[in-house]
């Protein structure tokens, strides 16, 4: 059965005006007085209102504002215990390292199966109910052969868009060994996890991995038929970024620590995406990202969450897009473009995170006007509904 949304405030399609039969993400584009059709699952129609075609069932959108579904190109969610008490006493002044990340590999390789996927669908419904669509999850924080295996089969329960992160630290029974624990990332862990994934990622920073143990892992899993992202120059400066456009990755994920090579190298990589992550300055108190310098740049930028339980804890991507205006000085229209678009452009997807003719069917209805309101009224829940696949879900 085909839907119409009718009388449509705003609405943000990220497809040229003129063409939005288009089925690929475009620039910022938005109409005033619109409708939408959904169709079979996609969208079938998106226009002025005065002109929309008739449909099976019609919902009026009241002059609210609809936008595509979030995309998140950037979570871990597979994990068990909590770290409270470690972002309390960062608060309190304690610097932020990759060290806690131990503790939470500790629990989750204790947990059962039923606990980590009671906690994962819980965060994927956070998710959902916030207007995210379309997520990323990472595993990391097994580290053994098992607990990788085990993280990516329960993820594949809630998304498809899985990354093998073995090469997240080096666990503490390869604390003198970080060439043997590169060895098994890039041989049996690797073996047990590359049929379940769509990508491989590594953690290339100091008390983590350096540039030649992160080529050997991207190298390895590319060999495996994984495509690249990197976790790069997040805690000061460093290869990462370098790394990632070397490998051709969809992602340099953080990119807090910049130099000027960088940037330049960001911007004429062949789609290497510059994917900022504010929630987790925000709780670290890092300094966050120069958006406007990778934007002036040409550099394709993404908005994600780094949901996870110690440096980020949070699954909001509306909270992500207020910071992002706020503390990255991006514009609204630049935000939600990062939010949606490019994030579906960090996942190498054209089916999502824009609201041309042909796209899924993956939508958020704002209780609100106009995008702008989630930066405008930022910690206020705004989301009035949430289709994904056509069907309403929220």
């Amino acid at each position: 059965m085909s839907l119409l949304i009718t009388n449509i405030g705003e609405l943000v399609t990220n497809a040229p005006r003129e063409a939005v039969s288009v089925a690929s993400p475009g620039p910022f584009e938005a109409l005033t007085d619109a409708a939408l059709v959904l169709d079979g699952g996609l969208v079938g129609w998106a226009g002025q209102a005065a002109r929309a075609p008739a449909a099976d069932e019609v919902v009026d959108a009241a002059g609210r504002a609809v936008l595509p579904g979030f995309v998140d190109s950037h979570a871990h969610l597979v994990f068990a215990g909590e770290r409270g008490a470690e972002f309390a006493a960062r608060m309190a002044g304690r610097p932020y390292s990759a060290g806690g990340i131990a503790s939470t590999v500790t629990a989750t390789r204790a947990a059962s199966d039923e606990a980590l996927r009671a906690n994962l669908a819980r965060l994927a419904r956070e998710m959902l109910s916030q207007g995210t669509t379309t997520f990323e999850c990472k595993s990391g924080y097994g580290l053994t052969v098992a607990d990788e295996a085990r993280s990516l089969a329960l993820a594949a329960e809630v998304t498809p868009e899985l990354t093998y992160l073995g090469a997240h630290v080096v666990p503490a029974e390869f604390a003198s060994d970080t060439a043997g624990y590169v060895d098994l990332v890039c041989g049996d862990m690797l073996t047990a996890c590359a049929p379940l994934a769509r990508w491989v990622d590594v953690f290339c920073e100091r008390g983590a991995f350096g540039a030649d143990e992160a080529r050997a892992v991207l190298t390895a899993g590319a060999a495996a038929g994984l495509q690249a992202r990197v976790h790069a120059n997040q805690l000061g400066p460093g290869p990462g970024v370098q790394v990632a456009v070397a490998a051709e990755a969809a992602s340099a994920d953080h990119c807090t620590f910049l130099s000027d090579a960088d940037v330049d190298a960001l911007a004429s990589s062949g789609g290497t995406v510059a994917t900022l992550l504010p929630g987790v300055e925000f709780s670290t108190r890092q300094p966050y990202p120069d958006a406007p310098r990778l934007l002036a740049a040409g550099v394709t930028v993404a908005i994600a969450t780094d949901c996870n339980p110690g440096s980020c804890f949070t699954s909001s991507m509306p909270l992500c897009v207020a910071l992002a205006v706020r503390e990255m000085r991006m514009t609204t229209a630049e935000a939600v473009w990062a939010a949606t678009a490019g994030g579906a452009r960090a996942l190498r997807r054209t089916d999502v995170g824009h609201l041309g003719v042909g796209a899924r069917a993956d939508l958020v209805l704002l209780d609100a006007p106009s995008h702008a309101y989630l930066a405008y009224r930022p910690g206020v829940p705004l989301i009035a509904g949430v289709w994904r696949g056509g069907e309403r879900v929220t």
